[in-house]
């Protein structure tokens, strides 16, 4: 196997068997949580009309058919899930092999050799490819495993099918990123072109599904092709026909631009060219604003349009709670009906959302010390806690604004249609979005400390963790020692019950606690790179 195609696969294949774990013990859970759970055929007849009529679930994480069977709940209760962290590992995954590689300089020397830039680029795509590979293959098998239960009763084949659709969104999400990859100047910049087009994808799929009569728009997201393949209820193969089509033009393109440009620019100019803008460099707090000004207003953009979206649909969604849809609902945490119940699972999502902006701060902060730039800015009068102090200042003032937009959108979208929830009580839920992601980011930094080349490991299991534990247990049923791992769950589902204040302080603290023995942790250990 030639050296960029060995070095690349070994990367990707640990992560592959990390995230495979993680998607076959999520499929396995779910099957079985389901025949514990609903044993009689009663409880399931009550499932399936609670679900089946309730736009908001469907909206959030897809069509729900056949919940009278193991199958077709594990279809439902975990397929949204897995596919948008499949997406995000295969975005990740390819920017950081490819472009951060660029960027780290180690790829120049990689073609110092006989090898082009085109060849080198499709070596690196074969051993992303065998990552790819890992991942489904891990995913398959425990998925055929947990088939082995007589109570659940899943062959072979249909789980090896569902575990490819689970695993399809990280193969067009990591041609996604090989594209970006070559568009981008920066493997940050390459994330957040790949990350927009994720934010695009779900935002149209979400439109779809949400019962405004616009399900035809579900051909016109990536995502809503998976939901299309329709695994272990009513398989329709043919919807692989787009998904293939639109991995391989993706990677033939990322192949031709490889070899169009230089080793370290971006087809798309990076600005360099404008005349120096020297606004915040007056000291390391504002040279943290400057490098993180692209990237949060990326987040910031795609908080906002979530929001709104959330709240144009919370009027017509939530006039379809009733009945067991109430219970439902509750279990995520959103007790009533109506609209202030959609929003309230809808905020959950918002969460999630403020909680990745964290996490890209903290991996920003990460990235500067591993490609050696910080170094050069502790030679001048600048101590270590100094900076830190800076960036953790920028993080916390980025996740205020973040929950402040996401509950005037969010508004804005609901008072359009004249959905009777107030900007106070949005505007509260806003910043009930916060503590979560301030316990993420301290943890983040904690990890940076003690843990530097491990900090994007730690930030992403916290974080994948946290959203697979409050998914699993709010649909299906999930013990309250493993629910309350969750700092999601540990939040209240504003604006749909009040936020619980006392608990957003405790996870605070986590966070202060963390950052503060990461700090500590850093100021006595040596730089490192990657």
């Amino acid at each position: 196997m030639p050296v960029i195609s060995r070095l690349t696969a070994g990367r990707a294949v640990r992560s592959g068997v990390i995230f495979g774990y993680i998607f076959g013990v999520a499929i396995a859970s779910s099957a079985i949580s389901y025949t514990r759970f609903y044993k009689t055929a009663a409880q399931r007849d009550a499932l399936a009309a609670a679900y089946g009529a309730n736009k908001a679930t469907s909206a959030l994480f897809g069509s729900a058919p056949q919940l009278q069977t193991v199958a077709g709940f594990t279809v439902f209760k975990i397929s949204m899930t897995l596919m948008l962290l499949g997406a995000v590992w295969g975005l990740l995954t390819s920017t950081r092999l490819l472009r951060g590689e660029e960027d780290s300089g180690r790829w120049e020397l990689l073609l110092a050799g006989p090898t082009t830039r085109r060849g080198a680029t499709i070596q690196a795509l074969s051993g992303l490819g065998a990552g790819v590979l890992t991942l489904w293959a891990l995913t398959g098998l425990i998925t055929v495993l947990a088939g082995l239960d007589a109570s659940v009763g899943i062959a072979a084949g249909p789980a090896l099918y569902f575990a490819l659709a689970m695993v399809a969104t990280a193969i067009m999400f990591l041609a996604v990123g090989a594209l970006t990859s070559q568009l981008a100047a920066t493997r940050r910049q390459a994330a957040a072109y790949a990350a927009w087009f994720l934010g695009v994808s779900y935002a149209v799929r979400l439109v779809a599904d949400a019962g405004l009569g616009l399900h035809g728009l579900i051909w016109a997201s990536p995502l809503g092709w998976v939901e299309e393949l329709r695994p272990l209820t009513a398989p329709a193969p043919l919807a692989l026909v787009p998904i293939a089509a639109l991995t391989s033009v993706l990677l033939v393109a990322a192949v031709y631009l490889a070899g169009t440009r230089d080793v370290g620019a971006g087809i798309v100019p990076d600005r360099a060219s404008r005349r120096p803008q020297l606004r915040l460099l007056g000291g390391p707090t504002g040279l943290a604003v400057r490098l993180a000004r692209p990237a949060v207003t990326s987040w910031w953009v795609a908080i906002a349009v979530a929001g709104l979206l959330f709240g144009l649909i919370a009027r017509s969604a939530g006039g379809t709670i009733s009945g067991s849809s109430v219970q439902v609902l509750s279990r995520l945490g959103s007790r009533g009906n109506g609209t202030d119940a959609v929003l309230g699972v809808c905020f959950l999502v918002l969460a999630v959302l403020v909680a990745f902006a964290a996490a890209g701060q903290v991996t920003a902060a990460r990235a500067e010390e591993s490609a050696g730039r910080l170094e050069a800015l502790l030679t001048r009068p600048v101590s270590r806690s100094r900076w830190l102090g800076g960036r953790v200042l920028v993080t916390v003032v980025v996740l205020l604004a973040s929950g402040a937009i996401a509950g005037v959108f969010a508004w804005a979208g609901a008072a359009s249609q004249h959905a009777g929830v107030s900007l106070p009580a949005l505007a509260e839920a806003g910043v009930n979005l916060v503590p979560p992601a301030i316990t993420i980011a301290g943890i983040g930094v904690l990890a940076f400390g003690v843990w530097p080349r491990g900090t994007s490991i730690v930030l992403y299991a916290v974080l994948g963790w946290s959203l697979l534990v409050v998914v699993i247990g709010g649909i299906g049923g999930t013990s309250h020692w493993i629910l309350d791992t969750s700092v999601f769950h540990q939040m209240a589902s504003a604006p749909a019950v009040p936020p619980h204040w006392e608990a957003d302080g405790v996870m605070a603290a986590i966070g202060v606690a963390g950052a503060l023995i990461g700090g500590i942790a850093f100021q006595r250990r040596d730089l490192q790179g990657e």
